[in-house]
């Protein structure tokens, strides 16, 4: 990935001499809001809250699309990553890297993919009705706006790119407004997203209505390189876990909650969507 898909943030300057002469933690997180601007802003009080317990400077970076965290990791250039379930299980594949533990919405550990639609679609059984209907996924690095729709599709014998109009690659943000304004009839996104849109006021009750949503699927990662050292892994999970509901809505994103430690079962199932659609090995 060309560094100038990351934005990268000052260090962090603290105060003693050693913490200052350390190496930054090199942190990132994908594309959840809207602007990498409102990403930056929700999501670095948290990394920074890792980074001054580990007494360590700190840089963040934000990535512009889904698949770039997973290179960003997989390449060396991040530390330690906050990203979609999908794009921790292809650093996993093809880089090693290793999840800490599944971050806690609203206290829970899981959300949903959703599709939404013009309310106006005269659509009563989803998806025979909306066949020849123009769709908007998202980039091919997002678990809900990609995956888990387009293997949905598979276990039905739908082939979304023949079955509707077809196009993927936007943003979810861009998804939400697309279907909001009449740009597209449909769009993927995710329940969490649809959400915040619409208490920030960027799309109202009634613009659209959601015609298809998932089975519950494992929230975000906080996944570290393969090669991190295993003291600083420990540090950094330890960091996170211990972020209760009292500290949570200063240190957390809006409606974030916490964390959890991720097992090896954590992500099957995206795993699982990722072989059958042949975007994993099956060795």
């Amino acid at each position: 990935m060309h560094r100038r898909s990351l934005l990268t943030l000052p260090l962090v300057a603290l105060a003693t001499p050693a913490i200052a002469q350390a190496a930054p933690l090199r942190f990132a997180v994908g594309p959840f809001q809207p602007t990498a601007g409102d990403t930056r802003r929700a999501f670095a009080p948290f990394f920074a809250h890792v980074a001054a317990a580990l007494g360590r400077p700190h840089e963040l970076a934000v990535t512009t699309d889904w698949a770039g965290i997973a290179v960003a990791l997989g390449s060396g250039q991040t530390d330690c990553a906050w990203m979609g379930p999908w794009g921790y299980v292809l650093a996993r594949a093809r880089a090693r890297a290793e999840a800490l533990a599944t971050v806690l919405y609203e206290g829970r550990p899981t959300y949903h993919a959703i599709i939404i639609g013009r309310p106006d679609l005269p659509i009563a059984r989803f998806p025979e009705d909306a066949r020849g209907m123009s769709i908007s996924f998202a980039d091919a690095g997002s678990t809900s706006g990609w995956l888990i729709p387009h293997h949905w599709f598979l276990t039905r014998g739908i082939e979304p790119r023949s079955f509707f109009r077809y196009r993927d690659g936007a943003s979810h943000a861009a998804n939400v407004i697309s279907v909001a304004s009449g740009q597209v009839d449909l769009a993927t996104d995710f329940d969490r997203n649809l959400a915040a849109m619409m208490a920030a006021g960027r799309v109202r009750e009634g613009q659209v209505k959601v015609v298809w949503r998932s089975d519950p699927l494992p929230n975000d990662a906080l996944a570290v390189r393969r090669d991190l050292d295993p003291g600083l892994k420990a540090a950094i999970a330890q960091a996170a876990l211990a972020i209760g509901d009292a500290d949570a809505p200063r240190i957390m994103p809006p409606n974030y909650t916490g964390w959890l430690p991720a097992t090896a079962e954590t992500y099957a199932p995206i795993e699982a969507a990722g072989r059958a659609l042949g975007r994993l090995s099956t060795t």
